[in-house]
């Protein structure tokens, strides 16, 4: 086991650097805005997230080359791997037409859900911009799978913090107009992020196209479509790609009509969020390397191993979920106040719904690491039907009821919070209960 130990870090330690940056990246650029006002870091989250939900379907399809990747390594075809990788940037490709299409509907989204107009000039400005530049994440993230897939997480933890360097200063000087830039504000933080992400692309394809994983991957001369290869992404990716989609929509959903609560709560809402995401975001790399080396073991024959390795991040992610619990108990006000010292004494109510919001959220922490690790595991075992199917389930149930109960002003902020996180216990209970169920060991992804 302590083989074992030391290869699930190997993949997994980089991974998590590797979200550990991308959540340093929408910390700085919210930290800037929240300097503009109130308005402007609502506006960050609830735009930057309605971007994410729209990517996140070709992000999941593209992505899952990842689970495809890693069983060819395992059953040593490496020749494969490069095949796969290849058919993830031809779709990565495909979907930028669809993705500028979506832009101009989703101002009259905005308005439905009860948003103030100076808070859906700034949102859908941010918004649009970012989907601009969404076809590179989704091509980072094919790019991505082939790293991730044959072990090798330090090329994408390099490239992620090489993009992070670039985003984080291209944003002080957009935003505030630096060095003889405009002030452009939260468009000039959409344009840092685009700038960020492709420099991490350029460098991911450089190291895939280099003389060394050319000769090992022949990543140079595997470039062709293949209808067998395609149609084995788009069978399995499709499930996984779905699922992103509909939850992360669900999820907007909810958010978005926390934002109708009001500006106090919007801001306070997006503070509590951009907290969790230090514990969400790198508890993810625990359940990209689970996906890997599941797989790896799958497509090798050790089935009894990729369940060890599954207990095994299991319990690395409870270890970090609690040092988050204990954060966010113990020092509720000091990491409040990294946002609200920019709001100029005109806090209003954020302080006091941002404090019970974010000690309430160390509740949820071990079932997101639970139903992270456990959903990453079945999807590298290939059991992304059934994942999809109850996560999005889940999700839905959140997303209907935020409609009635925020609407119609049946709970109040906080006990919309409570029934948040009420979903996310049952997401992570569900994901336990499939994976003891050992249904996994019978699917076969290659």
């Amino acid at each position: 086991m302590k083989t074992e130990t030391k290869v699930l870090m190997t993949i997994a330690l980089p991974m998590i650097v590797s979200q550990a940056s991308d959540t340093v990246m929408l910390f700085a650029d919210r930290l800037f805005l929240s300097y503009l006002g109130k308005s402007y870091i609502a506006a960050s989250m609830s735009g930057g997230l309605t971007h994410f939900v729209f990517t996140s379907f070709f992000i999941g399809i593209v992505g899952y080359v990842n689970a495809i990747v890693a069983q060819y390594y395992g059953s040593g075809q490496k020749n494969q791997c490069a095949s796969s990788t290849a058919q993830a940037m031809y779709l990565s490709l495909l979907c930028f037409p669809v993705l500028l299409a979506i832009i101009p509907p989703i101002k009259y989204f905005f308005q439905f859900v009860g948003h103030s107009s100076e808070q859906i000039l700034l949102e859908f400005s941010y918004f649009r911009i970012l989907m601009m530049g969404a076809v590179f994440t989704v091509m980072r993230n094919g790019l991505n799978g082939f790293f991730i897939g044959t072990g090798r997480t330090r090329v994408v933890m390099i490239a992620n913090i090489t993009g992070m360097i670039v985003n984080i200063p291209l944003n002080y000087i957009f935003i505030f107009g630096k060095f003889g830039f405009p002030a452009m504000g939260i468009e000039g933080a959409a344009l840092g992020t685009i700038c960020g992400s492709l420099t991490g692309l350029l460098l991911l394809a450089l190291i895939y196209f280099s003389k060394k994983f050319h000769s090992e991957y022949k990543t140079r001369s595997r470039l062709r479509f293949s209808r067998n290869l395609m149609g084995r992404l788009l069978r399995f990716g499709f499930p996984a790609g779905t699922e992103m989609l509909l939850n992360v929509m669900a999820f907007n959903i909810f958010l978005q009509f926390m934002h109708s609560y009001g500006e106090d709560v919007a801001a306070a809402v997006t503070i509590t969020f951009n907290w969790d995401l230090v514990a969400f975001v790198p508890m993810i790399g625990f359940s990209v390397a689970t996906t890997a080396r599941v797989g790896q073991h799958i497509g090798a024959g050790r089935l009894e191993e990729a369940k060890k390795t599954t207990f095994l991040a299991l319990k690395f992610a409870y270890i970090y979920a609690g040092v988050m619990m204990c954060l966010f108990i113990f020092a509720t006000s000091s990491l409040i106040s990294v946002f609200t010292s920019g709001f100029a004494g005109n806090e209003g109510e954020v302080l006091s719904y941002a404090r019970v919001m974010l000690r309430l959220a160390s509740l949820y922490t071990l079932a997101d690491a639970s139903q992270l690790v456990l959903a990453g595991a079945l999807r590298g075992a290939g059991d992304t039907k059934w994942v999809m199917w109850i996560s999005v389930v889940l999700h839905w149930i959140l997303a209907l009821s935020s409609f009635f109960l925020i609407r119609y002003r049946i709970l109040s902020p906080v006990g919309m919070w409570l029934f948040f996180i009420g979903f996310v216990i049952s997401l992570g209970i569900c994901m336990f209960l499939r994976f003891r169920s050992e249904k996994w060991k019978e699917i076969r992804l290659i």
